[in-house]
């Protein structure tokens, strides 16, 4: 990055902190858990790095498969759209912080 005119340089500095910036919060957010829930909590989905790890379902829903079925589906939703919005969220602070100002205008 040598023999770089200075606004160019100092931009190119800024996108590689914020690669590293990303990278690291990228981590961060594979370890988190997001929690979804239905039924009054009777169906329970566990979502770590935009897996399921883990589903929890009440005793009292096993013998209505219909309505099994479409509670583990909103709470799996629930908890794969907190993680995205979290994941959102926190990417979103790091790209934030580009100032492309100078370049574009």
């Amino acid at each position: 990055m040598t023999n770089l005119p200075g606004d160019l340089g100092a931009m190119l500095r800024q996108v590689q902190q914020m690669q590293e910036d990303m990278a690291a919060r990228q981590q961060e957010l594979a370890q988190r858990r997001y929690e979804g829930a239905a039924g009054g909590d009777r169906v329970r989905v566990v979502v770590v790095g935009g897996m399921v790890e883990s589903v929890g379902i009440d005793q009292s829903l096993l013998d209505d498969a219909e309505m099994l079925g479409d509670l583990v589906v909103v709470a799996t939703n629930q908890a794969l759209e907190k993680s995205n919005a979290d994941s959102e969220s926190t990417l979103g602070e790091v790209a934030g912080g580009l100032d492309l100002g100078r370049l574009l205008g």
